[in-house]
């Protein structure tokens, strides 16, 4: 049974950290590239981070750059997301997604077609 399993959300001070983990069953990262997701509510679907898992090479928005880091861990069988200086604005869902990438998926991630595999969510809150 293929499946993504989320872990790591919580409440949060502007300011703080938290780290947020996805885990694959009844598949390899090797062959994916892996990314996260988040929606606010009344807000679009954005991508945040995506990760090759064949060569680890990463992609990161704008809005991720100098605060986020997306990580392959533990001999690749969890994909990380570290979450620094976070911000009010950072409050919203996020969801782990994969795609394989034997042809030709590359990061990003597109936010909505194409992405075969999503995890239920993981809610991220961040006060002032």
């Amino acid at each position: 049974e293929v499946q993504l399993v989320e872990s790591g959300g919580g409440s949060v001070q502007a300011g703080g950290s938290l780290t947020l983990s996805c885990t694959p069953s009844g598949f390899s990262f090797d062959d994916y590239v892996i990314g996260w997701f988040r929606q606010a509510p009344g807000k679009e679907r954005e991508g945040v981070a995506c990760i090759s898992g064949a060569d680890g090479i990463a992609h990161l928005s704008d809005s991720a750059k100098g605060r986020f880091t997306i990580s392959l861990v533990d001999a690749k069988k969890s994909v990380i997301l570290q979450m620094n200086s976070l911000k009010p604005e950072d409050t919203a869902v996020y969801y782990c997604a994969a795609e394989d990438a034997r042809y030709g998926m590359r990061c990003p991630l597109p936010a909505k077609y194409g992405v075969n595999y999503w995890g239920k969510g993981t809610q991220v809150s961040v006060s002032s």
